[in-house]
This record gives structure tokens, C-alpha cells and sequence, in this order.
């Protein structure tokens, strides 16, 4: 039956024509099966009538009762419904929807329907539960499927290659919320071989009230701002983190860490041998021999690579050293082998060569490998990138090499101006550590030294220097030198360090620049063991106390005053002095090595006394143990350690007489030394120190004040030394052929080794020391 008779059987002609020219009508029986389609519900629902005729209200409208079109579209678009009764019986439905509205617009749907199928870019609706309603040809010609075959399908069904579970939460949660949500990833769309970078926008359709109907999806390839926005964080982040340490391998690791596996497979930096020592190849581009070391090696350590003439047209990387800027390797394996090994060269590679320039001078050079099967071959852009990166890190390689090269100069300097060894000596037995800040990267200013003074007695003496490199260590070999010359004088402690701060502070009388020890902060602690009277008198300038251990295993810290740091020029310094008996242990350090900033410094100095009172074979053993039990790792801060165990002369090593100011007793004094050098076995040394004595005792008794004091010391020399309470002390001088006197001290210095002058707090000592195995001659 056709409609127009079904339809005339039913309804006046006049409604008949009304309908047809202003609604649309559909007519179901009271179960919802459709009995009559109208020619205006063909239009608006796409279904024509043979197809309509049978199906349930269901299929005309979605969940929520809007008209859904045969192809999926939600139209905006009121529908009345109401019933058809006979009596009280209802027998049907009636669908009655104005088509005026759409009948008007009807031109602008069409415009939209080529703008949606024919979008240069991907797009989709999907509706409120995830289901696919359209695509547009580009989306289908991108996966491969026709849109009816994908109509209706849920979307984690409809692409498997381009899509997941997360993309139809995201469409579910913009239905719900109505909301624009946007989504960047990596897809491989059917077709292609590799992975693009894709952003997609998932955006809600909603209708004049304001309701979510269905969810649209654009989608559009941006590999190429992708790649650009990456290139830029890689130099971004390799001006942060390049850099960081003034270290070749360290430097060459940091560039490994930025560009892999990022931008690159495979890293491979190598340099001339000159940079590793610290030296500045020729300026411009290398056309010798050159020897090439790599620094971030395939396996561990460094590699050398042989020396080979470098020829512009030999290879890509020659012309890279030559100067020709980046090159791009593809397709050599012999090259890349050459460069990375046999494992990594085979296959298809992609390899840029960047020449490593700083100032002017080429350095080496980095070579950048990616596996064509896994990643997009290097291009052009990549060329300017790696360019870029290489020109950053070859100033930070340049810092290195400087570094390396001052380092070297500030080791040798230190080396030189520290004491080479433990020095022997009868009174003390010494060892000692140096320890630069930094796990030996920064050698500073702290030092060092033992001295040995007349008398078997010795000078221990611990420094610090503010600073590091070259110039504390010229500062820290200056006082050194001056503390040296001032112990030389036999000064008692508090006067050198009086003097040493005279040296530091000359800075306020013009005399020194930048680099004189006056311009730069130095403490100082200075000792001195007498093993005959086994005491030590120590004085500091803001330098932390020693330690001392004495032979019961008891442990303190010495308590002296310590005074202003040297360079104040304020404030006398003022000694201490105390017994310390024959086997006790004497620590002196820097405060590098208790001064952390986690820890506090006296739990330090109580870790430092333990450490010092434990048992050990040897005092080199237990430096290496205080060492370790403070400083485990790399220090902050240079540490000078100085461990001393203190020694005793026997009795039978020492003769002492008190004698009265008369010059009848020097004969008496001679008797007494030619008794005890008979005792001793030394009668070749009676003629000289019979001549010694008597001159010093003799100058004692005229210019001094009594009572005279004399003593023989049998060491590693004899010593001989005479004391009085006069502050006066004789000049050494050449006496004219008519002066009867002033040759004493002149035939004293020539017959003995070396002789000098000692005030105390109740006088002065008079020294001369002879060698015990070499015999003097004097030409007189």
C-alpha cells in the first residue's frame, strides 16, 4: 500500500496536504511499530519508508528521547508524541515534528557537511557513551576504515593502532563534564612505520540548552613542533646541566646524560692528548698527526684511539677536525665502527660529527649515533642542535682543561714546598697526612712541618691558608719559608707567631698585592718539644688546639689560649706550657678536618680523641685511621694532619754543672767536659769543646750575670750550651790584627757546625753544636 492511499484512507485531503507541506508525521501501533512514514520523515530521520516501516520507536531517538539521524547525528529538533484512541481503547501513536526550521537552513547544513568530510585534519563525533557516530575521509582515510563499518562501534574497537581505553574515559569524562580536554601522544597509524606525535582535542557538542549530545575529536600531526620544542629543552637543559664540574670526564659524562637516550643512541667524546694534561693545542683547525682519547668510552675507562695523519678528503670526522663544521654520516659502517666498535657500527646508522672548539681552538671532537630501525634518521635541524649543544659543552671542557692545568701547577707547587717523607728526628717520631678539599681536586693552603731546633729539641707546626689553587699554595710556601726562618732564630713560640703576623700585615703599609700572603686570611699553630725538660710550650693564631694522648691512653684537648687569626695585628699572642711525658701522642690539624656543616665540632673533637687513643702498628696506620673515620668521602675543606709521638733523651745522655761567676772556675769547667766526653767516647771532640766552653763560659762570667749554667747534650751532635741571667748577647765579628780580643766567637763558629743565641724568661742560652762523625779542620 503506498502512503498517499494509506494515508487518504485515514485523514482528510485538506490535513493531508497541510502535513506534507509543513510537518512530518509518523504513525506506529500502540506496541511502537512504525505503520505509516511520511515522505517529511524521510527527510528528516534518512530512513525511507520500505526501510522505516516495522522498526520500533527505539531506533528513531537516543537514550535521553533526541531525534538521532540514520547517520548518527543528534538533531536539534522537537518531536510531539500523542495517542491515537478509538473509545477508550488506545490503538496507536502519532509523531507530529515541525520541519520549517530545517527546511530554511537547509543550504548551511550542506556547507557544514563539507566542512566536516572535507577538514584537512582528522575528525570524529562520538556520542555521549563512547560509540563512533562519524568521520570525517581524512579520519578514515588514516585508519583504514570505512565510516559505516565504524558507526556504532565502540571507539577503543574502531582504530586498535591509533587509540585506547584512555581516549573513550576521556570522551565519557568531556560528556560529563562538557569541557574541553586535550591529549598529546605518540600514534602509528596504519600505514606508516613509525610512531608520529599527535595532539588531539576532545571538545563537547552540545545543544541550544546548553546539554552535552555528542563528543567531537580533532586530531592533527605536530611531529615537527614536537621535534622543535625538543630540540629547544635539550639546549636549555644543557646549559643547566653541562658544566657542572671542572672535570674532562665528568664534563664528557654530563653531555652523555643530556642527550641520551633522547637525542641519541650512542655518545662518543674524544680529545686531543694535549687537553688531558692540561695543555692548549695549536689554535685552528688540526691538519697533523694528532692522537685521539676518548672520554666517554663504550665500556669502562679510557680508550686511546692511534695517531693517524688527518687529511681533509680521508673521512667526514677528518673533515669535522679540519674545520668544515657538523657532518652528517649515513650509511658508513666502517666509519661508525671505527668511532663506536664492531657491535654498535653494523646496521643502518645515522652519525653527526660535531668538532669540539673553544676560543678558537679545536679540542676533539662528539660524535652522535642513532639506530635507523628504531628512530627517524638525523636531518638538518638536528645538525644546527648538536652545533649548538657541542659549543656550550666545548667552553665547559675548556674550564676543565684549565682547571687540570692549574691543578697540576698547584699539586707540584704543594708537593714541593710540604716536607717530602717523615722526618727523622730523636726527639719526636712523626707522621703526616694532606688531604685536598674536594677528594684532591682543589689543593689549597694548609701545611705542615717539623723543624728541628738546637739542642735535640723540635718545632711542630700546623697552617692554614684561605683559599685554594696556585696562589694559597704561594702563600701557604711563604709562611712556610717565614715560620722557618723565624723558628731558625730560636724563637719561643708566642714571639714568632708575633712576627709571622708582622709578615701578614705589612698589607697596611702598601707593601704587598693581591697575592702576598697579606691579602689573604692564615691561622697557625706553632710547638716546641724540648725532650731534655719533656715539656712542650705551644702558641696559636686562630687555630684550633692540638690534641694530646699521653702514654696511659687518656686523650684531652690541650687548653691554650689562642689567639687572633694572623693579619689582625691587634692582640699579643700568649703561650702555654706542659708536661707532656716520653710516648704521648701529640695531634695537631687543621679545622678541616673537625669542622663539617652536618656535623658540630665538638662531637667531631670527641670523635677525633677516640680515634687518635686507638691502638695502631704504626703512626702512618693511624693517620690513615683518623682519616678515615672523619673523612670517609671527598672533604669540604683542605685537611693537614700531623701525628707526633714524643721520645725522651736517656740521663746518661745529658751533663748539666752549676758555676759560680769566677773566672777560676773555667778551668774546672774544662776538666768537667773532659771528664764526660772521656765517659762518652768522644776524646776527639775534647780539644774543640774544651775551646767552647772556655770562651763561653769565660764571656758568661765577664758579661752576664750569674749564676752560670753549663750543659752537654750527646744527640745525633754534641751540643754544648751555657746559660746566664744577662739579656745581652755577643756579635760574631772579624777582630783587626790590633784588637786584643773578639776572635772567640769567631774561632767557635769556625770549629763547630753551627752555633746561635736562645733568650729565655730568666736569660739567655749560649749554643754551639758539633757534628759527632764528621771531624772539623780550621785554618786559622
Amino acid at each position: 500500500m503506498t502512503e498517499d492511499t494509506e494515508t487518504s484512507g485515514r485523514f482528510p485531503p485538506r490535513l493531508l496536504r497541510e502535513v506534507r507541506g509543513t510537518v512530518t508525521v509518523v504513525v506506529t501501533d500502540s506496541a511502537g511499530t512504525v505503520t505509516l512514514w511520511s515522505r517529511g520523515a524521510e527527510a528528516l530521520w534518512g530512513w525511507s519508508s520500505q526501510e522505516a516501516l516495522g522498526t520500533g520507536l527505539a531506533d528513531l531517538f537516543t537514550s535521553d528521547w533526541a531525534v538521532r539521524h540514520r547517520d548518527g547525528r543528534v538533531l536539534d529538533m522537537d518531536v510531539d508524541i500523542c495517542p491515537l484512541q478509538v473509545g477508550e481503547r488506545r490503538v496507536g501513536f502519532l509523531l507530529v515534528a515541525d520541519r520549517r526550521v530545517e527546511v530554511q537552513g537547509g543550504g548551511d547544513d550542506e556547507l557544514m557537511a563539507w566542512v566536516f568530510d572535507q577538514f584537512p585534519a582528522p575528525l570524529a563525533i562520538n556520542d555521549t557513551e563512547g560509540r563512533v557516530l562519524r568521520h570525517n575521509q581524512v579520519m578514515t582515510r588514516l585508519t583504514g576504515r570505512d565510516e559505516d563499518e565504524m558507526r556504532g562501534r565502540p571507539l577503543t574497537e574502531s582504530v586498535v593502532e591509533a587509540t585506547t581505553a584512555d581516549d573513550e574515559r576521556r570522551v565519557m569524562r568531556v560528556a560529563a563534564k562538557g569541557e574541553l580536554e586535550t591529549a598529546e601522544r605518540f600514534v602509528k597509524v596504519p600505514g606508516e612505520a613509525k610512531a608520529h606525535a599527535w595532539v588531539s582535542d576532545f571538545f563537547p557538542l552540545k545543544d541550544s540548552t546548553g546539554r552535552v549530545r555528542a563528543v567531537g575529536v580533532s586530531s592533527y600531526d605536530y611531529s615537527q613542533q614536537y621535534g622543535a620544542r625538543e630540540r629547544l629543552a635539550l639546549l636549555s637543559e644543557a646549559r643547566t646541566r653541562i658544566g657542572m664540574s671542572l672535570d674532562l670526564a665528568g664534563t664528557a659524562r654530563e653531555v652523555a646524560e643530556v642527550v641520551m637516550p633522547r637525542f641519541a643512541d650512542a655518545l662518543s667524546v674524544h680529545l686531543l692528548d694535549e687537553v688531558f694534561h692540561g695543555e692548549l693545542p695549536p689554535p685552528g683547525p688540526s691538519r697533523r698527526s694528532v692522537v685521539l682519547r676518548r672520554v666517554v668510552p663504550l665500556a669502562d675507562g679510557e680508550q686511546a684511539v692511534s695517531s693517524e695523519p688527518i687529511q681533509p678528503s680521508s673521512s667526514a670526522v677528518a673533515r669535522c677536525l679540519l674545520g668544515s663544521g657538523a657532518q652528517l654520516i649515513e650509511d658508513d659502517a666502517s666509519e661508525v665502527a671505527r668511532w663506536f666498535g664492531d657491535d654498535i657500527g653494523q646496521g643502518m646508522c645515522s652519525t653527526i660529527a660535531v668538532p669540539i672548539r673553544a676560543r678558537g681552538t679545536t679540542l676533539g671532537l662528539a660524535l652522535f649515533l642513532r639506530n635507523a630501525p628504531t628512530r627517524e634518521p638525523y636531518g638538518p635541524d638536528d645538525l644546527a642542535v648538536t652545533e649548538d649543544l657541542i659549543a656550550r659543552a666545548a667552553i665547559c671542557l675548556d674550564n676543565a682543561r684549565r682547571f687540570t692545568r692549574e691543578h697540576g701547577i698547584a699539586v707540584a707547587l704543594q708537593s714541593a714546598l710540604l716536607p717530602h717523607g717523615s722526618p727523622s728526628h730523636s726527639a719526636v717520631e712523626t707522621a703526616a697526612r694532606y688531604l685536598p678539599a674536594g677528594g684532591g681536586a682543589q689543593v689549597g693552603g694548609d701545611w705542615f712541618d717539623v723543624i728541628a731546633l738546637p739542642g735535640s729539641r723540635v718545632g711542630l707546626v700546623v697552617g692554614d691558608v684561605v683559599g685554594h689553587g696556585v696562589t694559597a699554595s704561594a702563600i701557604m710556601g711563604q709562611l712556610r719559608t717565614a715560620v722557618r726562618t723565624l723558628a731558625d732564630i730560636e724563637l719561643p713560640p708566642e714571639e714568632l707567631l708575633t712576627h709571622l703576623d708582622d709578615v701578614v700585615t705589612h698589607a697596611a703599609d702598601g707593601e704587598c698585592d693581591d697575592r702576598d700572603p697579606c691579602a689573604s686570611g692564615a691561622t697557625c699553630l706553632y710547638a716546641v718539644y724540648d725532650p731534655v725538660a719533656g715539656v712542650c710550650s705551644l702558641a696559636a693564631a686562630g687555630h684550633p688546639p692540638p690534641v694530646l694522648v699521653r702514654p696511659d691512653g687518656t686523650s684531652s684537648v690541650v687548653d691554650i689560649p689562642v689567639g687572633p687569626p694572623l693579619g689582625l695585628g691587634s692582640l699579643p699572642f700568649e703561650a702555654a706550657e706542659l708536661a707532656v711525658p716520653e710516648g704521648s701522642l701529640l695531634a695537631l690539624f687543621t679545622d678541616g678536618l673537625i669542622e663539617t656543616r652536618e656535623h658540630d665540632v665538638d662531637a667531631r673533637l670527641e670523635e677525633l680523641r677516640a680515634a687518635i687513643a686507638r691502638p695502631s702498628p704504626s703512626l702512618d696506620a693511624l693517620c690513615d685511621t683518623v682519616l678515615g673515620a672523619l673523612h670517609s668521602g671527598p672533604a669540604a675543606d683542605d685537611v693537614a694532619l700531623l701525628i707526633a709521638r714524643t721520645r725522651g733523651l736517656a740521663k746518661d745522655q745529658v751533663a748539666e754543672w752549676e758555676l759560680h761567676s769566677d773566672p777560676a772556675v773555667v778551668s774546672d769547667a774544662r776538666r768537667l767536659v773532659d771528664d764526660r766526653l772521656t765517659a762518652w767516647g768522644l776524646e776527639d771532640l775534647t780539644f774543640t769543646t774544651e775551646l767552647v766552653v772556655s770562651e763561653l763560659v769565660t764571656n758568661a762570667i765577664r758579661y752576664g750575670v750569674g749564676p752560670v749554667h753549663l750543659r752537654l747534650i750527646k744527640d745525633r751532635s754534641l751540643t754544648c750550651e751555657v746559660s746566664d741571667g744577662s739579656a745581652s748577647a755577643p756579635h760574631l765579628r772579624r777582630a783587626r790584627l790590633s784588637d786584643e780580643g773578639g776572635r772567640g766567637l769567631f774561632l767557635i763558629a769556625e770549629l763547630t757546625r753551627r752555633w746561635g743565641t736562645r733568650y729565655t724568661m730568666t736569660g739567655k742560652t749560649i749554643w754551639a753544636e758539633q757534628a759527632l762523625d764528621v771531624p772539623r779542620s780550621v785554618e786559622l
